[in-house]
């Protein structure tokens, strides 16, 4: 047996010993982490105190002298910090109400003070005002397969401004609230050349990156406060003075945050074996039906064409009006939805954020990738999926809005987003979250990669691209992936399936789209139909009006040219119709600059299309995309009948 192999067998063994199986028969990850947290919220100072044991088991074959960990509410600290510069500055925070997180006590399993060891560095920016990342060297470096025990004394402050994280009044959402160890990455890992500590600062601009850890949390807060949390309530106890003592246990997640306010009304339901919890203020009732619903269809899609939701609970949060900066976030087996009061039932806005936010639960939880390095591997991906549910459930043409006057796909948002955006080649797809320039974070992470990855599907097939996730998630599930190692699965699955009719592999598909800054713009240059010379014969009989056959009919030399503006090579369709209703569907492997279609015989072309099933959605002008002999006026009056309805649309949503 490899020395690797035996490290690993002794830290799975460790992680078991540690932590008894509570929700789930086996464990689903490494857990190279774990965490037992006891806290107290105080209402009044806003502060959260708790005590907290915790371990890390160096599954590497190397020797660390340090671990690291993410104190992400420093993040909120000053108006130097690395997060509020991005934001650039800090408008509408108050700054006597910041965040902070203090570290009061430091030992490991010995007692042995490390608070001499501590130093906050900033691996990302070199800020010295940041101070989100905590670096600790051990009495002793750590040998592999050592488990590493710290205990830790700690105070949160929440933040009055709610970024993800903080309160308004008596609300509360606690999230990157506790110190979190950061992922050590051996070498060969993602794309790990030596081994080290992967532990990025706060940004504005990025979500994050965890070891799936096991979670046991004890929260004490006044008993007037509904809690909701991403672990299993395990008790509820009155321990008087008016206050009260939950416990949650959390099995194989990469975070944990809760949630606190009176004002939450509770509604169960359940699907297969998932019992669902969704928390709701108590005069919004009305959205109720829509969330479950909208959480099973998400349940029921991803199960189908990705892989099982591994977890028996779920809870999801639609906060209330002064809890809308934590609207929209996840955190695995716990997310936040996004309602509005009297939302009409044809705008869908709802039921797409509880499944964008539902859908992390896979590539943000269960395949845990690096939000920091590759935010499209989780954006990206999650919100290909949400577009495909949401307008597989809510109607193709209509996901997102379903009004008789104004009918849009939620698939059409991603797309018009990054077509019309005018940065849309100043940088590749492939970038660090934070290093995306001039706001083309959301563009370039959501909206293009979403966008080309509908373009492979519409290369590959539907069928070709689930089963590509099928095995992504049959492979890499509990085990963060990298992009590389997508592309590989990517390979694998096409290649078995098409043989070599792509390629011998789709890295050239990649190497434009996600590592590429092209665009893909393919237009009708023209088409003729030019009359042949006619025998005599076919001149009399045309003169006389006598029936004419179709071998003395009028010939014709029709030609179709087209033309690659852009940058971008596809493999494209092309239909085209003739006078006398053929049809004839062209293939074009799209590649060279100029393409012309030649056709001899009766019939004259009538119009050409390309890409008649938009299945290229890359191609960032659909409209010189097809020509006709005789452009119809309808389409310009579609066109305005449609802006008239926008605008309409426009002032019912702002009168809400």
């Amino acid at each position: 047996m490899k020395k690797k192999n035996i490290f690993l067998i002794v830290c799975l063994f460790s992680a078991n010993i540690l932590y008894s199986q509570i929700i789930n028969k086996e464990p689903l990850s490494a857990r190279l982490t774990g965490y037992k947290i006891d806290v107290t919220l105080n209402p009044e100072t806003t502060i959260v105190k708790g005590d907290m044991d915790a371990f890390w088991v160096n599954s590497s074959t190397d020797i660390v002298p340090d671990i690291r960990l993410h104190l992400y509410m420093n993040a909120f600290r000053s108006s130097k910090t690395t997060f509020y510069t991005e934001s650039g500055g800090s408008p509408g925070r108050r700054e006597s109400d910041p965040g902070w997180i203090e570290i009061n006590s430091f030992t490991d399993k010995e007692g042995l003070d490390l608070t001499p060891g501590m130093k906050f560095i900033s691996p990302d920016d070199d800020n010295p005002d940041d101070q989100t990342v905590l670096q600790v060297f051990l009495p002793k470096p750590a040998n592999p397969g050592d488990t590493v025990f710290v205990k830790i004394n700690f105070e949160t402050k929440l933040p009055s401004n709610i970024r993800r994280t903080g309160y308004n009044d008596d609300f509360f959402f606690v999230a990157q609230w506790f110190p979190k160890f950061g992922v050590y990455e051996p070498a060969g890992m993602r794309y790990a050349t030596v081994g080290g500590w992967n532990c990025h600062q706060f940004h504005a601009h990025s979500e994050f990156y965890s070891n799936h850890s096991v979670y046991d949390v004890s929260i004490t807060l006044p008993e007037e406060y509904v809690v909701g949390s991403g672990g299993l309530l395990i008790s509820e106890t009155e321990i008087g003075e008016g206050k009260k003592t939950l416990v949650y246990r959390a099995e194989d997640i990469v975070d944990f945050a809760w949630t606190a306010w009176p004002g939450y009304a509770v509604f169960k339901d359940s699907w297969e074996h998932v019992d669902i919890t969704l928390l709701i203020p108590g005069d919004r009732t009305e959205q109720v039906e829509r969330q479950f619903i909208a959480v099973k269809h998400a349940l029921e899609y991803l199960t189908e064409n990705v892989g099982p939701y591994p977890w028996p609970h779920l809870t999801f949060v639609d906060p209330p009006a002064k809890g809308s900066g934590a609207g929209g976030m996840e955190y695995t087996t716990l997310f936040t939805s996004m309602s509005f009061y009297r939302m009409p039932e044809w705008i869908h806005i709802p039921e797409m954020v509880t499944i964008h936010e539902f859908g992390h639960a896979y590539f943000m939880g269960i395949l845990a990738s690096n939000e920091f390095e590759e935010p499209w591997l989780d954006e990206g991906i999650n919100s290909f999926w949400e577009e495909r549910i949401v307008d597989h459930y809510y109607g193709r043409n209509s996901g997102l809005i379903d009004h008789p006057l104004i009918k849009i796909a939620d698939a059409s948002y991603s797309r018009i987003t990054y077509v019309t955006s005018p940065e849309k080649q100043i940088v590749s797809n492939n970038e660090y979250a934070w290093d995306y320039p001039l706001g083309t974070y959301s563009m370039m992470s959501y909206m293009k990669a979403t966008t080309w990855l509908f373009t492979l599907m519409g290369i590959v097939g539907e069928e070709t691209t689930n089963e590509i996730f099928r095995q992504y998630y049959k492979k890499w599930a509990f085990k963060h992936p990298c992009g590389r190692d997508f592309i590989n699965v990517v390979n694998e699955v096409v290649t078995e399936i098409h043989g070599d009719r792509f390629g011998p592999d789709m890295n050239w598909f990649f190497n434009q789209t996600l590592y590429g800054t092209g665009i893909c713009d393919y237009r009708v240059a023209g088409f003729q139909n030019r009359k042949l010379e006619t025998t005599d014969e076919a001149v009399e009989n045309t003169k006389s009006g006598d029936n004419i056959s179709t071998d003395t009919l009028p010939e014709y030399r029709s030609v179709a040219q087209f033309e690659r503006r852009g940058e971008l090579m596809f493999p494209v369709d092309i239909l085209i119709h003739f006078d006398n209703g053929d049809e004839i569907l062209e293939s074009w492997d799209g590649k060279s600059r100029y393409y012309e279609l030649e056709y001899t015989g009766n019939r004259k072309i009538d119009w050409v299309k390309i890409d008649p099933e938009f299945r290229i959605r890359m191609d960032v002008n659909y409209i010189n995309n097809s020509m006709t002999v005789d452009p119809d006026r309808l389409p310009i009056r579609r066109l305005t009948n449609k802006f008239i309805s926008f605008i309409q649309f426009f002032i019912i949503i702002i009168s809400l």
